[in-house]
């Protein structure tokens, strides 16, 4: 009989394999997660004059939560215990994800779609910035210049003071500082609080803030198309949850991270073919700046983890 291949001594490429596969699934999830996250902002797109945004957060918000929240009750997370320090940091999390969603869902109903998607692709810049900061993190002199590289690519989207830019630049810009915030946020919680309940927590924290103020606009009827788009949108941004959730506990991080821009890859066609737009030449090279530095940066962050051994 055949010996066993895990059985055979000093062979290493099994763990190597292994390791490979782990990477592989992280990063197919990472490319799931951004294009079930794009094609809910083309949803949400969609329903920008079919009801007025705090309607449209309420009614997906509801359905999300439900998804979400079964998801918890059936993993038996509904006694977990949270410390208060990780409570405090999850309420945080979860305003800054209230915030991101009204600052990016606005602007996504007034701006080209595959604009918004480009400038949101500064994220992986700014939660570098952000954790040199405030964390402490180290960020050598390479990062710190791809940084600014990466925010003129941004500039080069947005065009302060040009014809295109409006107050709903600034709320995609808010969007990622929002963004920024909540990631520093969840890097706090203890890592024994499950993933899935800070997700459960953010999505029902942002439903509850939409039903407050979809109390001050006035609703509009639900038509078909817009249930539909509704539900479509529910359903991506759940899938889009769970793969994110998913992807950071397969595979190493430096590997999975750049899979994030594929999100950019997939708003391109989307914007052209429902929505009839195209980034200009500008808004193209800011992209191709913000994601190339992006990537550099990922880059040097593995060269550092890999020399602190």
């Amino acid at each position: 009989m055949p010996t066993p291949l895990a059985s055979i001594p000093n062979r290493c490429y099994p763990k190597d394999m292994a390791a490979h596969s782990d990477n592989l699934r992280g990063a197919l999830m990472m490319a799931g997660a951004m294009t079930a996250f794009t094609i809910n902002d083309a949803f949400l797109k969609l329903l920008s004059d079919a009801m007025p945004l705090f309607q449209t957060l309420l009614l997906r918000g509801l359905v999300t939560s439900v998804f979400m929240v079964g998801l918890c009750l059936r993993m038996g997370l509904a006694g977990v215990r949270v410390s208060r320090r990780d409570q405090t940091q999850i309420l945080l999390r979860t305003v800054a994800e209230a915030g991101a969603a009204w600052f990016f869902i606005t602007a996504l109903f007034h701006l080209d779609f595959a604009n918004v998607a480009a400038i949101m692709q500064s994220l992986p810049l700014t939660i570098t910035l952000a954790g040199a900061l405030f964390l402490g993190e180290s960020v050598g002199w390479r990062r710190w210049a791809a940084i600014l590289v990466g925010f003129a690519g941004v500039m080069l989207i947005v065009k302060p003071g040009g014809d295109g830019f409006t107050i709903h630049s600034v709320y995609v810009l808010a969007s990622v500082a929002c963004v920024t915030l909540r990631d520093i946020m969840a890097r706090q919680v203890s890592a024994q609080v499950p993933s899935i309940l800070v997700a459960t927590v953010a999505a029902v924290g942002v439903t509850f803030f939409a039903a407050v103020g979809s109390l001050f606009v006035e609703w509009k009827p639900v038509t078909a198309g817009a249930a539909g788009a509704l539900l479509g949108s529910s359903l991506f941004v759940f899938g889009g949850y769970i793969l994110s959730v998913l992807s950071m506990r397969v595979g190493d991080i430096s590997f999975v991270a750049p899979f994030r821009y594929t999100g950019l890859v997939v708003a391109l066609p989307v914007g052209a073919l429902l929505f009839g737009t195209f980034p200009d030449g500008l808004t193209l090279i800011g992209a191709a700046i913000v994601v190339a530095t992006g990537l550099f940066t990922l880059y040097r962050e593995r060269v550092a983890r890999l020399a602190r051994g």
